[in-house]
């Protein structure tokens, strides 16, 4: 069995943003890093490495 792992799209999903969102948190440091790189070298994360992060992020005031 496969463990679920999730894309940018599925991580902006997660955090009601929009993917490329997802991605300049990711060039800009504030996104864990990945749990995998896939065999065309996308990031992966486990969903639960991103509710994690989420529940601890910073909110926009």
């Amino acid at each position: 069995m496969t463990a679920e792992l999730w894309s940018y799209a599925e991580i902006a999903r997660h955090i009601n943003v929009q993917p490329e969102t997802v991605r300049s948190y990711r060039r800009h440091g504030l996104l864990p890093d990945p749990d995998v790189i896939d065999a065309n070298g996308h990031p992966r994360w486990y969903p639960d490495t991103v509710r994690a992060w989420a529940r601890n992020r910073p909110r926009h005031r």
